[in-house]
């Protein structure tokens, strides 16, 4: 193993303006093997030293101990674009904060938006797609079906879901491009202000009301907190699950057999969605700050160093999983972690899944011939901050 205070030549992150095409596998297994805990120097985005981990018990450790490892990293570089964010808080704070919107993101509460939300959306999207024969899977569907799902739960008028979807982008991709993610942050702001009002006057069943109107020990959620909340649920609701829904889909049309076998079988949409979780997830990278000086994999770490959690490396974890670089659809399941564990466990975890499932069920029922259109090169899933297929060229029959 490399001495901790020494950067291996071959582990080189790529620059953040080719992270959406990077393909940082390959420099993960390495990681894993050689040097599982990497300090890498500073960087005018980054300038302290980050630590980075790359096995599943290195990340679960980090991810369960927030004592010694805040999450509060998340709210410095976030906050200029999200406000006060969850993501950034840590304790008592965000006990109470998660607590007041949990309940709505429980699987029980996310159910009752199936029947007419979810599946209405796919349904009108399906119908507008299934006649032409042919298509982008990418633009025709997955980036248009989460975001619309999420307007829909939220209380947001359907037709301006793409305006969220340009927002959503911009935001989440703030850090790297300033300007545009606090355009799209105060443009979101004035656009969700007068339906905040409106909500306070008359709720309307939507989440937006339950959210305007929870509490929990008698304290409401402040205008801060509840737009931290909107800012950060509309692009990581619209995004991450986008993606994912991408890499399913592509996972079943380039792997031999597969689209076939779960269009006879549906027991087996279930665990093709955990498998493609762990085999890519869309969010492969989680950050945390050393509050003490401490250690990772008997690597020293010293209070106040940047923690980097690569989740994509630890779900590729080979001694947790045989041929961890495959995808395997009959692979026994196991914990992963895709949406993180410990107390900042992704809070859209479950309405995640049900639209995995909706989706998917729906694209087998309506495409049932669905194949790649061989006029195209194959989907390939990449990036490094977010992962997911940028198109999916397809043909169907119906």
């Amino acid at each position: 193993m490399a001495p901790p205070d020494i950067t291996p030549e071959w582990y080189s992150p790529p620059p953040y303006d080719q992270w959406e095409n990077a393909q940082p596998h390959d420099m993960w297994a390495r990681a894993r093997s050689e040097c599982p805990v990497i300090e890498t120097p500073g960087n005018d985005w980054a300038p302290d030293p980050t630590f980075s981990t790359h096995t599943f018990v290195d990340a679960d450790r980090v991810m369960r101990d927030s004592d010694t490892f805040t999450a509060t990293i998340n709210g410095e570089s976030m906050a200029p674009f999200m406000g006060e964010l969850m993501l950034g808080m840590d304790g008592d704070e965000h006990r109470r904060y998660r607590g007041i919107v949990a309940q709505a993101f429980k699987r029980s509460s996310i159910e009752r938006w199936k029947p007419e939300l979810i599946d209405g959306v796919l349904a009108r999207l399906l119908d507008e797609l299934a006649p032409a024969g042919r298509g982008d899977l990418v633009a025709s569907l997955t980036t248009k079906y989460p975001v619309q799902v999420i307007c829909g739960i939220v209380g947001v008028p359907m037709e301006d879901h793409e305006q969220f979807n340009e927002w959503a982008d911009q935001i989440n991709h703030g850090p790297l491009r300033p300007e545009e993610g606090m355009a799209a942050s105060a443009a979101m702001v004035e656009y969700l202000e007068p339906l905040v009002a409106a909500r306070r006057a008359e709720p309307t069943g939507d989440l937006l009301s339950e959210l305007v109107h929870a509490e929990m020990d008698g304290e409401r959620l402040t205008d801060g907190k509840l737009y931290g909340f909107l800012r950060l649920l509309l692009p990581a609701g619209a995004e991450t699950t986008y993606r994912l829904f991408g890499s399913c889909l592509a996972a079943l049309l380039t792997h031999p057999g597969a689209y076939e076998r779960v269009l006879v079988d549906r027991s087996l949409v279930a665990p093709l969605i955990e498998e493609t979780l762990r085999w890519d997830s869309s969010v492969p990278m989680i950050s945390r700050r050393a509050t003490v000086d401490t250690e990772i994999g008997g690597c020293p770490v010293r209070a106040g160093s940047p923690v980097t959690v690569f989740a994509g490396s630890a779900n590729h974890d080979e001694a947790r999983w045989a041929e961890s670089s495959r995808w395997d659809i009959d692979r026994e399941p196991q914990p992963h972690m895709a949406f993180g564990t410990g107390a900042h466990q992704c809070l859209g975890m479950h309405l995640a899944r049900v639209e995995l499932d909706a989706g998917l069920n729906a694209v087998l029922d309506r495409l049932p011939s669905l194949r790649l259109d061989e006029a195209f090169p194959p989907p390939v899933v990449t990036g490094y901050a977010f992962r997911g297929p940028k198109s999916l060229p397809t043909i169907w029959t119906i």
